[in-house]
């Protein structure tokens, strides 16, 4: 019994929870979506790091430009001294003969302070403006990406949105068709209609019921992405405004598009390099450094044990100059002037690409806008013939099959409304896109 009592209270508790989670849920408009798709996407913090990763490419290679400074020690022990031989001339010998003799001591002890200046250096610099552009192009690839993640959710909002009211519709059809079904049972039972006509009523609420199901299957899955995308656990339960509720634009400013610059800080990127490489191939570079330290000796037997130290220092300008390298950089100064032309190409492409979507998008858009109060005019007008035709029938002037006819015929013109409606949501979206307009809020 107790224990049975326990099993009781912990169902009652989840059911508790289970209530309040679904009472709770949070209604998220498209904004809302959109930032929180800004922060917890897994693609965009992906490129956020990357972004930072860049940053910081380009302060590495702004750090060569800055002095080098570095301690340099070493300690030697020689177990045997290097031979040096020695004329024997110098002592009164013969000429050209020589004798082997080791000079030195055992210990040998190092230590200085090297500087390195870099004065001039064309392969340097052009890094650093390298770095600079990546870090552009990277910025810039960072943003189309943003775009992107947008363009989709605002897509798969709009797409539940639109699977929202197909389900309103459905189960307005649903009662419909119950209440249809009832008058209809009625009528048989009076003996004013044939059995065929119920089964035709029960064979339509069952369609409308099947229709249902699989529209709930298709929002919970366009749900999951939508959660997906904003970065939400697919457990939370989260709700969408299901009133579409849309202002129509008739044009943007057009901008340049994200997909166009992109193009151009690839094209810059490429310019960047090909500078670089006529600039080593010429000319040359510069290095001043300076070095500081001391030398230790070091004798231990006896009786002569020493260790004594003695200083050094000097101080220099170094200078490299390219003059002859194989043709290598030549080869590589034609190879990326030809990536420079296909980049170029490119680019037209693409702006020629981006002109078209936005001619296109606008007559869609202004497609969608004109019939938007046809289909809505239908939609009235279908649901008013129902209405009439269910009121005929029930005075026997009209048949069921007229009925199921009126009812397909709003079907039809509900689907048509929110097809119309998605037709100019979406042209909308690309339109804001390919005039850079998506990521302005």
């Amino acid at each position: 019994m107790l224990v049975s009592a326990h099993k009781q209270m912990v169902l009652g508790l989840l059911f508790i929870v289970s209530f309040f989670q679904i009472a709770h849920a949070q209604t998220w408009n498209l904004q809302q979506c959109i930032d929180s798709a800004e922060v917890h996407n897994k693609r965009l913090r992906i490129n956020s790091l990357e972004m930072e990763s860049s940053l910081q490419q380009e302060r590495v290679v702004e750090g060569y430009r800055n002095p080098k400074l570095h301690l340099n020690a070493d300690y030697k022990y020689f177990t045997d001294l290097p031979y040096q031989l020695m004329p024997m001339s110098v002592f009164g010998g013969p000429e050209g003969q020589f004798k082997e003799a080791q000079f030195g001591v055992p210990h040998h002890l190092n230590a200085d302070l090297t500087l390195a200046i870099p004065i001039y250096n064309p392969e340097l610099y052009g890094n650093i403006k390298t770095t600079r552009a990546a870090t552009e192009l990277t910025r810039i690839q960072n943003l189309k990406s943003k775009e992107e993640v947008f363009f989709e959710v605002s897509t798969v909002y709009y797409n539940a949105q639109i699977l929202a009211q197909s389900l309103s519709f459905i189960d307005s059809n649903i009662i419909n068709a119950k209440q249809l079904l009832k008058n209809v049972e009625l009528l048989q039972s009076q003996d004013l209609l044939v059995g065929t006509d119920v089964n035709r009523a029960h064979l339509k609420l069952l369609q409308l019921e099947k229709e249902r199901e699989s529209a709930a299957v298709k929002y919970d899955n366009v749900m999951n992405i939508l959660k997906f995308l904003m970065g939400k656990p697919l457990a939370e339960n989260i709700e969408i405004e299901k009133g579409i509720d849309f202002e129509k634009i008739e044009n943007y400013e057009t901008e340049s598009s994200l997909s166009v610059q992109l193009a151009e800080a690839r094209n810059q990127l490429l310019q960047t390099q090909i500078n670089t490489l006529q600039k080593t191939r010429y000319l040359p570079s510069l290095n001043a450094f300076a070095t500081y330290g001391i030398t230790g000796y070091g004798y231990d037997r006896e009786p002569n044990q020493f260790l004594n130290f003695y200083p050094k220092g000097l101080a220099g300008i170094q200078l490299t100059m390219p003059l002859f390298n194989g043709m290598v950089t030549k080869r590589k100064v034609i190879s990326k002037q030809l990536e420079i032309d296909a980049s170029s190409l490119q680019l037209e492409l693409i702006q020629d690409q981006t002109n078209l979507n936005i001619e296109n998008a606008l007559k869609e858009k202004d497609n969608a806008n004109r019939t938007m109060e046809l289909v809505e005019e239908q939609l009235k007008l279908a649901e008013l013939i129902y209405d009439q035709t269910i009121l005929q029938h029930e005075e026997g002037i009209v048949s069921l099959t007229d009925v199921i006819m009126a009812e397909t015929e709003v079907n039809k013109a509900q689907m048509e409304y929110l097809a119309t409606i998605i037709e100019y949501l979406k042209a909308d979206l690309k339109l804001k896109k390919e005039s850079g307009n998506l990521l302005k809020n």
